[in-house]
């Protein structure tokens, strides 16, 4: 019997994060229609790194990753719509996968994914018809071009969780997807998670693996809204701020406090002082990172930065993959 593949996925608003045969990946979340042939190279000016050119079955193209805002006409999707596999989806879908063949080769054996999603997808009437949907196109024989090359994947099966449970699975498990000892606590007691994404701000607790209904929930104080605070007069698009952002050739400097007590302020809303008998504040997500001289010290020594945020959740996603199925076995 052919062995499974196993990766996590986490589709970020702001990025794309794969982990599974020992690499991680991220694609930046710029999709941009292919309004035909890129400018050449001219005498006298510099050239940029080029997207990658995506060619979907149905003969759509488009450019993905970073720059692509610039070599075609940018789609600011970042409505929750796109997770029914709309063809901007799929671009970014495949531009992960094609980034991850190109540095660990052709993927011959069938999938698994571990998908997390936001939130607020999961909650309420429309989660299970998301989960659905997202399952319908991505459990299937995909091919694909990416600059003029033929990829194939074969994906088998797909399983859906929360962006957050992904972060909470990647500080309690190791590499081999088994429970680190000194972590059990975080596991059987009681924890919180801090997602601080492109989009949102999410926070999960889980007391004894079940997650506690009244202090989770999301807000949109993701890095979107530092960048807004940022853009006061509107001259840059999203993607362009979030390159200048990423490049650290962006002034945040004064929009940082105003965005920090907003995200503060949020915590506070939601969990009140009731963060003070949790086990342990997980912190993740690039925002995250923006806020590391902060964000940890305001849950008074209990907040814990992830070893690398960005790719935390789909690490931890691959992680539990590889813990169910030893559970599976056993």
């Amino acid at each position: 019997m052919t062995e499974t593949m196993n990766f996590g996925l986490d589709l970020g608003m702001g990025a794309l994060k794969l982990h599974g045969n020992q690499q991680s990946i991220q694609l930046i979340s710029q999709v941009a229609v292919n309004n035909g042939p890129l400018v050449g190279r001219m005498l006298g000016l510099g050239s940029s790194r080029l997207p990658l050119r995506i060619a979907l079955p149905s003969g759509s193209t488009f450019f993905v990753d970073s720059g692509a805002h610039d070599s075609g006409r940018p789609v600011e999707n970042l409505s929750m719509d796109r997770f029914a596999g709309s063809p901007e989806m799929l671009a970014l879908f495949y531009g992960a996968f094609t980034r991850l063949i190109q540095r660990s080769g052709d993927i011959s054996q069938p999938v698994s994914i571990t998908c997390g999603l936001p939130l607020d997808t999961l909650s309420g009437e429309e989660a299970r018809t998301t989960v659905e949907s997202i399952q319908r196109w991505m459990k299937a024989e995909h091919t694909w071009k990416a600059n003029d090359q033929e990829y194939h994947l074969n994906v088998t099966e797909v399983r859906v969780t929360s962006q957050p449970a992904g972060a909470l699975f990647d500080y309690v498990l190791d590499d081999e997807g088994k429970v680190v000892p000194e972590r059990r606590s975080a596991y059987t007691q009681e924890v919180g998670i801090v997602s601080i994404g492109m989009n949102t701000t999410e926070l999960l607790v889980v007391r004894e693996k079940v997650p506690v209904q009244r202090f989770t929930g999301a807000s949109t104080t993701g890095v979107r809204r530092l960048l807004e605070l940022v853009n006061g007069q509107q001259l840059y698009s999203l993607g362009e701020l979030d390159t200048l952002l990423r490049a650290n050739k962006l002034d945040i400097s004064q929009a940082l406090p105003i965005w920090e007590r907003e995200v503060t302020g949020e915590i506070e809303k939601r969990w009140g002082k009731a963060w003070r008998r949790f086990t342990a504040v997980i912190l993740v997500g690039g925002g995250a990172i923006l806020l590391k001289n902060s964000l940890p010290y305001f849950f008074n020594g209990k907040g814990i930065l992830a070893d690398d945020p960005v790719q935390s959740i789909a690490r931890g996603l691959w992680k539990l993959s590889l813990f169910q199925n030893h559970n599976r076995k056993n």
